[in-house]
């Protein structure tokens, strides 16, 4: 394994971090290792309870070294102590959720996130016995009075899906641990390379390894970060017995993609501004929320805790549902498509009702402050790696 306390540079540890070459046949890529079983050569305990660090490899749930090589990597860029790999974001999240909260437990979470995660923690964490309240994360007062005795949680995610809002990271982390409190932080909309929450204060870090990570939109994943210490419940539990591990296969697609996430991450920045701009100055839009854009109202914040802005934005127009039917049939290069953080470029209208009605359940000021992003509707976009004049031409053919 490489000395990673000579690797200086994060794209040196974005291809080298978590690989090595292999021991028997020389091999440079890592291997992927599709045993569920292994062959052990010394007594071993059955119950993963008393697995350690150091522990063989005994069962394909319990750990694989294909998946090991990626937690090690993600380790490496999220600047964290140790890793645990998911088969699926909304596996890292649950299992983050439900191994930490119990009955009785109060979790504070942002108001507006992942429609999937907003629907586990209103629906089923409730019939559990955890009481959620959500709040408007990106004024750090609304965190700090929702606080209660029982309150173990705080969960943000930033930027915000779908409105880009933004959270101050290390302000929240200070106002939760006054009182005891942990913070965890999805991070997928700005990956390793623009935030790293660690840094900033949070406990735990989860990301959808499917979006910018992966890269390439063919590979489900998800990983939760953090301490040792902390994770080890995470992995015991969420990980090994409620069973939702990622396959060797995506690990090493996905473990593939995160060696150029530096790299694309810039080129997605780039694009991203340039196609933010142009929308900006185009008569058909109302407005374009990108944390790189001096007119998103928290552009200032997005300057002190991200070091990229991502290729992530919303758009706001006028009769976005017509508009959004053409684009199914008459767009070239954007795809009209769910996802995110792939190579090529994609599109998808999110209709404010429907979201409210599903998945957010606001009312009264929270419902305001979202509407004031998001209007009716917002056309989240995510930006891909294709040159911005075919992404800019491609949008102008339908907005005119």
């Amino acid at each position: 394994m490489h000395d990673l306390n000579k690797m200086k540079g994060i794209r040196t540890r974005a291809v080298h971090a978590g690989e090595a070459p292999d021991p028997v046949t020389g091999a440079s890529a890592p291997n992927i290792v599709m045993s569920s079983t292994y062959v052990v050569d010394e007594p071993i305990s059955f119950s993963s309870q008393n697995l350690e660090e150091q522990s063989p490899y005994i069962y394909s749930r319990w750990g694989n070294p294909t998946a090991r090589q990626l937690e090690q990597k993600l380790a490496v860029l999220e600047g964290a102590q140790a890793s645990v790999a998911f088969a699926s974001g909304m596996s890292a999240t649950t299992s983050l959720l439900l191994t930490t909260l119990s009955q009785g437990d109060h979790l504070i979470i942002s108001d507006t996130n992942y429609a999937g995660t907003a629907e586990v923690v209103r629906t089923t964490l409730p019939r559990m016995g955890i009481e959620v309240s959500p709040v408007d994360s990106s004024d750090v007062a609304n965190v700090e009075s929702a606080i209660q005795p029982n309150t173990k949680m705080v969960w943000i995610e930033t930027p915000a899906n779908p409105i880009m809002r933004l959270a101050d990271i290390r302000a929240i982390a200070d106002v939760a641990h006054a009182s005891n409190v942990r913070l965890a932080v999805d991070s997928t909309f700005a990956s390793p390379i623009a935030t790293r929450p660690l840094e900033l204060g949070a406990d735990y870090v989860v990301h959808s390894l499917t979006k910018y990570i992966g890269g390439h939109g063919d590979a489900l994943g998800g990983a939760v970060l953090g301490t040792k210490a902390l994770l080890e419940p995470v992995t015991i539990e969420g990980s090994i017995h409620y069973g939702g591990n990622i396959s060797p296969f995506n690990a090493w697609l996905i473990m593939r993609g995160a060696a150029t996430l530096p790299l694309r991450m810039k080129c997605h920045e780039e694009n991203a501004l340039a196609v933010a701009t142009f929308l900006e100055s185009h008569p058909k839009v109302k407005k374009v929320l990108y944390p790189g854009l001096p007119s998103h109202p928290q552009h200032e914040l997005a300057k002190k805790q991200m070091d990229n802005f991502s290729g992530m934005m919303a758009v706001q127009v006028d009769d976005g549902e017509r508009l959004a039917a053409r684009m199914m049939k008459e767009l070239s290069v954007f795809h009209y498509a769910v996802s995110l953080g792939h190579h090529r470029s994609l599109i998808f209208w999110l209709n404010t009702n429907d979201l409210i009605q599903s998945s957010f359940k606001l009312t009264g000021k929270q419902l305001e402050a979202y509407k004031a992003y998001a209007g009716d509707g917002v056309f989240r976009v995510s930006i891909g790696l294709e040159d911005p004049e075919d992404l800019c031409a491609d949008l102008d053919g339908i907005l005119s």
